[in-house]
């Protein structure tokens, strides 16, 4: 965490009484801003909060075997005996392309638009080395924006933990951990522990905190 930093849920203030989707609003049980440290290297983006998200208030809560969170557990970014609804990060900061939840459906084209505003303001703010789109509908958003990569050519599956240039830093996509393989899953950890194990600082010349 960075030592300016007050606390680990939503830690920039942002609208938490946001009603910008009026659809959601009836659906969602809370605004699901991000969390995590603000001053990470790997930020995190999925599509939606999960229905335990929506309950906790923090990105990517969730219940089953393969989850976010196990995976940070095996490369040392979240502390294994922490609060489960209030994981312990290091060095990582968890987000999602919108902060609602209909329990229905996936959020529309629009509903992400509205959202859009939060989510670059996160990563204008903390100035990831490594983006991690989890999911298709991450991929595709993030990486039309911020990539020189045709849309129609991101695909989570065919590039599930390879690195993709950014303007600024590198994707490396992952498909939802809830849908992967367990081969899908080592394939993943190897190739991001062995880009953590790299000098990929290089990328911008960040200084070592």
């Amino acid at each position: 965490m960075d030592a300016d930093q007050q606390t680990w849920a939503n830690p920039f203030g942002m609208d938490e009484e946001c009603r910008n989707c009026p659809a959601l609003c009836e659906t969602r049980t809370q605004v699901v801003h991000g969390y995590g440290d603000v001053g990470a290297d790997f930020l995190f983006v999925g599509e939606r909060p999960s229905a335990s998200a929506d309950e906790a208030g923090v990105p990517f809560v969730d219940e089953g075997e393969t989850t976010l969170r196990r995976l940070l557990e095996r490369l040392g970014l979240c502390a294994v005996d922490s609060d489960p609804e209030r994981p312990d990060l290091e060095n990582v900061y968890l987000t999602n392309l919108t902060r609602c939840r209909d329990p229905e459906r996936p959020p529309t084209n629009d509903e992400i638009g509205n959202c859009e505003p939060f989510l670059n303001a996160e990563i204008r703010m903390i100035n990831p080395e490594i983006i991690v789109p989890v999911g298709q509908r991450a991929l595709r958003e993030i990486g039309t924006e911020y990539t020189t990569t045709p849309a129609d050519d991101l695909d989570v599956e065919t590039h599930h933990g390879e690195s993709i240039r950014g303007r600024g830093f590198e994707l490396v996509p992952m498909i939802d951990p809830r849908e992967q393989t367990d081969a899908q899953t080592q394939t993943w950890l190897e190739g991001f522990a062995e880009l953590m194990a790299s000098d990929y600082r290089q990328t911008k010349g960040r200084r070592e905190r």
